[in-house]
């Protein structure tokens, strides 16, 4: 199958990879273009895997700020070079990510940042339910560990869906960032504020 330039540039303008990496997912997806962003991610979350390892000691202190004055988020966001913090694409992700907090307000980053103690009481709320409403005393267990689940994933900001696409997590548009830039990008901390909260 031939695949034209012009197919090429769009791939690449839409995705941010390498021109080759774009020609090489046309082919290897039969010119589909969606196929094609989706082969190029799957390739680019083990591309950004490896990236994981090294570290950032450059990157942004961003602040929003919503537009009634009401509500605003600190973020902190770390890359490897100040090159690329000064980025245009850099600053849109930490732009994005910023208005994803002040409209989610996430309670970690991950799960490690979880508070330990309110897991145990949520958990105890799930056991307590799912007893009440007299499901099988052999099931409960899963009930309340899908609940726990499903809590973490909401609570934490890199498991979030993105509020500008929830096909995606925040964790899916910082990999996606991280392939286009060609570097190692990691959240270390955020402070959303909210007027008299």
């Amino acid at each position: 199958m031939s695949i034209s330039a012009k197919d090429v540039m769009e791939l690449r303008k839409t995705t941010g990879a390498g021109m080759m990496d774009c020609k090489k997912a046309l082919l290897e997806t039969n010119g589909d273009r969606e196929a094609a962003v989706k082969y190029l991610r799957e390739k680019g979350i083990s591309k950004a895997a490896k990236k994981a390892e090294r570290t950032t000691r450059e990157g942004l202190i961003y602040s929003y700020i919503h537009a009634n004055g009401k509500l605003g988020v600190l973020l902190e966001v770390n890359c490897e070079t100040d090159f690329v913090a000064r980025n245009e694409i850099f600053i849109e992700l930490c732009k994005n990510i910023a208005m994803h907090i002040a409209a989610t307000n996430p309670m970690a980053i991950d799960e490690s940042g979880l508070d330990q103690v309110k897991i145990a009481e949520e958990s105890e709320i799930y056991r307590n339910k799912a007893i009440n409403d007299g499901k099988p005393e052999k099931i409960v267990d899963r009930i309340v560990a899908g609940q726990i689940d499903k809590y973490k994933k909401t609570s934490c900001l890199l498991s979030q869906e993105f509020v500008k696409d929830p096909d995606k997590t925040v964790q899916d548009i910082i990999t996606d960032a991280i392939v286009t830039l060609g570097e190692n990008i990691q959240i270390s901390r955020f402070t959303r504020y909210s007027l008299g909260a």
